[in-house]
């Protein structure tokens, strides 16, 4: 109880940081970390094949979804005219970089929000010494690698998993089949861009982030002779 009196007592709110790069700039990664594991977490897919009866085309649908295990769920491939199907899997287990995606998004938005909180509550503790800017500008730039690592292997794993719902390629597995709709991946498109314009942000946040540790020197304005001085030897 006493902690949590102390760190009210601090407690300072100033708006005056959202106006500064370093301010402006982590809000800008708060709202875009969101867009990440947002756009990816909690969606759903779709793969359409057609099979051809005499009383006409049959439609076969493909489930699957985040975090992409493929073959967690059968369709009926193909399903006879009679109306008897044999179960059929989609192949291929892409959970490991989804879900590395969405973790480093998650703990980034957390990261975000506690930084926010000690750059508008905190700031004069957050200055007072050199750890605070150095311990953000590392972690910053941990996060900067993460989202690199972590779009890179979601944009390999986005790839593979359109591959391996292609209908065109599934058809190849029934000769009385017609290729369908393609699943939608709108949202998974732009979840591997806002993984890289994540990747650009905090990057170039840790250079403002630096201007704030003692290892970036100003230097010293040159001295100037005063008028009828002269120069010392």
């Amino acid at each position: 109880m006493d902690t949590v009196q102390k760190a009210m007592a601090g407690f300072s709110l100033d708006l005056g940081p959202l106006k500064e790069p370093l301010g402006f700039i982590r809000v800008l990664e708060w709202v875009f970390s969101i867009f990440a594991f947002a756009t990816i977490g909690g969606y759903t897919g779709t793969t359409h094949l057609t099979v051809s009866c005499p009383d006409g085309d049959k439609p076969v649908e493909a489930f699957f979804a985040y975090p992409f295990r493929l073959a967690m769920k059968p369709y009926c491939l193909p399903p006879s005219c009679n109306g008897s199907c044999t179960e059929t899997y989609l192949q291929g287990d892409f959970s490991s970089s989804a879900q590395f995606f969405v973790c480093v998004g998650v703990f980034a938005f957390l990261y975000c929000t506690a930084t926010l909180i000690v750059y508008l509550g905190y700031r004069s503790v957050y200055l007072q010494t050199s750890r605070g800017p150095v311990i953000d500008l590392l972690l910053t730039a941990a996060f900067a690698f993460l989202w690199l690592v972590s779009s890179s292997a979601w944009g390999k794993g986005l790839t593979d998993v359109k591959y391996a719902t292609d209908p065109n390629r599934l058809v190849q597995l029934c000769t009385s089949c017609k290729a369908g709709e393609f699943p939608s991946m709108g949202r998974l498109n732009a979840s591997v861009i806002f993984g890289f314009l994540n990747l650009i942000l905090w990057a170039g946040n840790c250079w403002f982030i630096y201007k704030e540790t003692p290892f970036h020197k100003v230097p010293a304005p040159p001295t100037t002779m005063q008028e009828g001085g002269a120069p010392g030897p």
